[in-house]
C-alpha cells in the first residue's frame, strides 16, 4: 500500500501530461490530492509493517511530516484551480507535472528508513521544484531559479559526502557497509568516531542549506519572492519539512552513537539562533512582502533547530511547530499570491489597503501574520511557548532570552510591513484589476486558517499522541 501511495501522484503527473486543455489540466491536482490526503489519514493510524529489508516504513516522525505535507498540498491543489484560471496566458503543463512529481518525492521521503534513498527523495524535490520557480518566465525568476539550484545542489552534494563518510565509518569498523537507519543505530557505538563526526557535520550543513538555516539561506528570498504563491507555500511547508526530517534521522543516529549528540545539539542551537538573528535584521522595513515571508521562513527553521537542539520537553514543541509553520505559511503565501495578482506588485510602495480592495485575502494575510508571530489562540503560540519554556526550565536562560528577543524584533519588523499593507489606503492611481476574491482562491486558505485555530484551541488527542510518539524517538537514551 505504501508503494501505491508513492505511485499515485506519479500517475496523476502522467494524466496531467496527457490532458491537452490548459483549463482542465489543473483539475488533476485536487483529483490526486484529496485521495492522497485520505490515505495519509488512514496510514497515520494504520501504518503497515516495515518492508522486507526495512527500507520503507512509516514511523511516527514520518507520519507527522506526511500529514502536514498532504494537508498543505491538498489546499494548494484546490487553490490552483482558481489561481491558474487567471494565468491562461501560459501553459500550466510543467507546473502541474512538477507539483505532482514533487508530491510523490516528498511522500517517499517520509517513508525512507534508508539514508541513501532518503537523499534521492530529497534531491528529487529539489529538481522538480526548480522549473516551477521559473513559472513567471522573467529575468528575476530565472535568476532565482539558478540561485536555488546552485545553492541547494551544493548543499545536497555535501549531504551526499556526509553519507559517504558515514558508510566509510562502518567499513573502518569492519562492519557490513550499510546506510539503513536501523542497522546504523544498532552499531553506532562501534563506528569510527572520527568519520562519524565528519559525517554529522556534512549532513547538517547539507540538509541545513536545503532547510534554509542561516547563513545557508541565501536562495530563499529570491526563490520565495519570484515563484507563484502556491509554489512558495510548498517550498516553505513541504520541502523545508522534508529536509528537517532528514536532520531528524541524523539526530536519531547521533543519539545511538552516544558521544556526538551534545555536539550536534549545540550546532543546531547555534544555527537556529543565527537564523533568527538574520531574520530579525532583514525583516525590518522589508518592502517586498513575499521576501518578508522568506525571511519569516528563515526564522522558523531556526525555531525548529533550536527546539531539536534543546531536546527533552522542547522536542514535542519542535514537532508540533513543524506542522504549525507549514500550515500557517500556506495561508500567508496563498493570500499573498492573491494580493500580488490584484495589485500587480509585491512591494509596499504600491500595495496598500488590501482589506479595502480584497477583504478576504487581506483578512487572511493579517490573520496569518498574527498566527505566524506566535500570538494566541493560534497553534504556533503553543509550539513556540513549549520550546521557550523548555529552555528556561532546563536552565538555558541565555538561549531563552535570545529566543524571546528575536521573536519580539521579528514581530515588530513584520508589523511595520503587514499593517500598512492591509490597513492603509489604496493608491488613488491604482489600475483596475480583473482579479477578484473567489471561492477557489480564498476558500482553501480560509479552511487552513480554521485548522490552525482549531489546533491552537483544541488539538485532537490522536495528534497529541502522535507528537508524543515522535518525540519519544528523539529522546536521549540512558
Amino acid at each position: 500500500m505504501l508503494y501505491l501511495f508513492v505511485l499515485l501522484p506519479l500517475l496523476g503527473a502522467i494524466v496531467a501530461w496527457i490532458v491537452p486543455d490548459n483549463r482542465y489540466r489543473p483539475l488533476v491536482l485536487p483529483a490526486v490530492a484529496i485521495p492522497h490526503l485520505l490515505m495519509a489519514f488512514y496510514l497515520a493510524g494504520n501504518a503497515p509493517p516495515p518492508s522486507p529489508g526495512g527500507w520503507i516504513w512509516l514511523d511516527p516522525l514520518g507520519k507527522i511530516v506526511l500529514l502536514c505535507i498532504s494537508m498543505l498540498f491538498t489546499v494548494c491543489a484546490v487553490y490552483s484551480v482558481g489561481y491558474l484560471a487567471y494565468r491562461q496566458e501560459r501553459s500550466n503543463r510543467v507546473l502541474c507535472i512538477g507539483l505532482l512529481t514533487c508530491l510523490s518525492a516528498m511522500t517517499l521521503a517520509t517513508m525512507c528508513q534508508h539514508l541513501g534513498l532518503l537523499w534521492v527523495a530529497v534531491e528529487t524535490t529539489t529538481v522538480t521544484m526548480a522549473p516551477l520557480i521559473y513559472f513567471n518566465r522573467n529575468a528575476r525568476s530565472i535568476e532565482a531559479t539558478w540561485k536555488y539550484l546552485l545553492i541547494c545542489s551544493v548543499g545536497i552534494a555535501l549531504a551526499l559526502l556526509g553519507l559517504l563518510f558515514l558508510a566509510y565509518s562502518t567499513h573502518v569498523a569492519h562492519l557490513e557497509a550499510t546506510l539503513l537507519l536501523s542497522s546504523l543505530k544498532a552499531s553506532a557505538k562501534d563506528l569510527n568516531q572520527g568519520w562519524l563526526h565528519a559525517a554529522f557535520i556534512f549532513l547538517l550543513v547539507g540538509y541545513g542549506s536545503k532547510m534554509g538555516l542561516a547563513p545557508l539561506h541565501t536562495w530563499k528570498p529570491d526563490a520565495y519572492g519570484e515563484s507563484p504563491g502556491l509554489v512558495g507555500a510548498l517550498l516553505a511547508g513541504g520541502l523545508v519539512n522534508c529536509a528537517f526530517l532528514a536532520i531528524l534521522r541524523v539526530y536519531q543516529l547521533c543519539l545511538s552513537s552516544g558521544k556526538e549528540i551534545v555536539f550536534f545539539q549545540n550546532a543546531l542551537i547555534s544555527l537556529g539562533l543565527i537564523s533568527m538573528a538574520f531574520a530579525a535584521v532583514f525583516m525590518a522595513k522589508q518592502a517586498d512582502f513575499k521576501r518578508m515571508l522568506a525571511y519569516s521562513s528563515v526564522e522558523h527553521v531556526g525555531i525548529l533547530a533550536i527546539g531539536l537542539g534543546l531536546g527533552k520537553g522542547a522536542l514535542f514543541g519542535a514537532l508540533f511547530h513543524l506542522m504549525n509553520n507549514g500550515l500557517t505559511k500556506g495561508v500567508l503565501f496563498l493570500s499573498s499570491g492573491n494580493i500580488h495578482r490584484s495589485y500587480g506588485s509585491k512591494t509596499t510602495d504600491l500595495v496598500r489597503g488590501a482589506l479595502t480592495r480584497l477583504p478576504w485575502s487581506g483578512g487572511l494575510f493579517l490573520a496569518g501574520f498574527i498566527a505566524i508571530t506566535g500570538s494566541p489562540p493560534f497553534s504556533p503560540f503553543i509550539s513556540e511557548y513549549t520550546i521557550v519554556s523548555s529552555a528556561f526550565v532546563e536552565g538555558r536562560y541565555l538561549i531563552g532570552g535570545l529566543f524571546l528577543l528575536f521573536l519580539t524584533i521579528v514581530f515588530i519588523g513584520m508589523a511595520l510591513t503587514v499593517l500598512p499593507l492591509v490597513m492603509g489606503t489604496p493608491p488613488v492611481d491604482l489600475e483596475e484589476s480583473e482579479y477578484r476574491d473567489r471561492l477557489l482562491t480564498v476558500g482553501p486558505p480560509f479552511v487552513m486558517m480554521l485548522i490552525i485555530l482549531f489546533l491552537g484551541v483544541w488539538p485532537p488527542d490522536a495528534l497529541l499522541q502522535l507528537l508524543r510518539e515522535g518525540a519519544a524517538l528523539l529522546e536521549a537514551r540512558p
